[in-house]
């Protein structure tokens, strides 16, 4: 079994009873007198022989650490269907038994296997720590083999029931528990997720701040941490994380969020060996929801834009947009905050005191879609404009009460998407959030967990799964 440092295997050859060494010793040396199974439980020692090259050549386990590999022989029987240990936590306060048990020094890094070494066929492997997680693994083809698929956390200890049948179809089991080496010392990896608890719209990004950078050509370990940034939401959507900067990623769907999801942000990361003995710590999980699904589209050649609420349109508003020379940004932003009153200056977007084009006004009900300055905002001195040409240096300026309307219907991650401006494609990632105007393709192309055809490595949904992390 993979990584026990400085801890034993133990196992329960009965429902409720643990036995000793030495009577697990004769059970599995001696010749079974009842249905049973034997198991080869594997596991990946920091010193030893050299292990087979395609049994350690496991996706998303870091490479190099497969260099000892050893399998220990445990008996599935009968009598072990259902099992559970008196002592699962594996307490060390009992000297004469701890003398008699295998101590190995193992990593927690390495790949958790559990093999057929007799005829029949494994049925159900559960992997939980003792915070009641289910560790997730895949079953193999053929039923003779599990591999564990999440990584191990260090420090931590399992509980593992094992479900077989021998070849004659009788059900065999046993349960085993192990502990794994404590982390090393130093500062941990942590992730801050946003945007915080609330309600947002259907554009709504989740972000993941690190608390230290992982570079891009540490892939294996970039793959690891991404997996264990686990995003949930009711109902499913499928959706992945992109890689924006060595400390930061980003969380979408493919397609907007449906009205009212109820989205679950956690990391996984807590005592999992990310890089080269470099450990994850805790994070805060995220919870938020998702409000009606609000879009807001400009079409700066018709100097209209239509508001729809759930694909119905609630209103078309004259408006002006960006003129020659200061086009407005086309594409799809999301609304990043609402400021009630907000004073514009010429100065703060490199237009110069003095010129033709300079301004200074205090202008209300500012809808904010870019940090450089772009909003959705009232623009009484354009009135006219508004609805017939683009007067504007960039932003979208409508009436007063128009204006008001829309700071009250919008909220934070609501969409809004400008077409036929002339201007300049909105940037994904520097200027607020411009994520869905990336191709589902591309984007995908940025998680540490996609190939080269720009698929998701081992689905999380595979069915060969047996238990998915809880």
């Amino acid at each position: 079994m993979a990584a026990v440092t400085g801890a034993m295997l133990v196992v329960a050859a009965a429902p409720g009873r643990a036995p000793d060494a030495d009577t697990t010793e004769r059970t599995l040396a001696g010749p079974p007198r009842e249905a049973a199974v034997t198991l080869l439980v594997g596991r990946v020692l920091e010193e030893g022989h050299e292990a087979g090259g395609e049994r350690c050549a496991v996706r998303m386990f870091r490479p190099g650490l497969c260099s000892g590999w050893q399998e220990q022989r445990v008996l599935a029987t009968a009598h072990g269907v259902g099992s559970v240990l008196k002592e699962p936590a594996l307490r060390e306060g009992d000297a004469a038994r701890a003398a008699r048990q295998e101590v190995l020094p193992t990593d927690a890094g390495g790949p958790l296997e559990i093999t057929l070494a007799d005829a029949g066929r494994l049925t159900d492997v559960t992997v939980q720590d003792g915070h009641g997680r289910r560790l997730a693994g895949e079953l193999g083809p053929h039923s003779e083999r599990w591999l564990n698929t999440e990584p191990l956390r260090a420090g931590e200890t399992y509980t593992v029931q094992v479900g077989a049948q021998d070849a004659g179809g009788t059900p065999v089991g046993v349960t085993m528990a192990f502990r794994t080496a404590p982390p090393a010392d130093g500062g941990r990896l942590t992730a801050e997720f946003g945007p915080g608890p609330g309600t947002y719209g259907a554009g709504e990004i989740v972000t993941a701040s690190l608390s230290r950078p992982v570079p891009a050509d540490d892939l294996p370990a970039r793959a690891r941490l991404e997996q264990a940034l686990q995003v949930t939401s009711e109902p499913h959507v499928e959706g992945a994380w992109h890689w924006v900067d060595d400390s930061t990623l980003h969380y979408r769907p493919r397609t907007y969020w449906p009205a009212h999801t109820v989205v679950r942000v956690r990391s996984g990361l807590d005592g999992v060996e990310v890089g080269d003995h470099d450990y994850g710590g805790p994070s805060e999980d995220l919870q938020f929801t998702i409000a009606d699904r609000i879009e807001a589209v400009t079409d700066s050649a018709t100097h209209r834009m239509t508001v729809r609420r759930n694909g119905r349109v609630i209103r078309t508003i004259p408006v002006t947009t960006g003129k020659a020379g200061f086009r407005t940004r086309s594409g799809i932003k999301v609304v990043l905050r609402k400021e009630p009153k907000v004073r514009m200056r010429g100065d703060t977007v490199g237009i110069q005191r003095g010129t033709k084009e300079f301004y200074d006004l205090p202008v209300l009900y500012a809808t904010r879609v870019t940090w450089s300055g772009e909003y959705i905002h009232a623009a009484p001195w354009s009135v006219e404009a508004q609805g017939e040409e683009n007067v504007s240096h960039g932003c979208t300026g409508m009436s007063t009460e128009d204006a008001a309307w829309f700071f009250e219907t919008v909220r934070e991650g609501d969409i809004v998407e400008v077409v036929n401006s002339g201007g300049a494609k909105m940037a994904p990632f520097d200027n607020g959030f411009g994520d869905w105007n990336m191709d589902w393709r591309t984007w995908l192309a940025g998680s540490a967990l996609a190939d080269a055809e720009g698929d998701p490595h081992g689905s999380p949904l595979s069915p060969s799964r047996l238990h998915p992390t809880t």
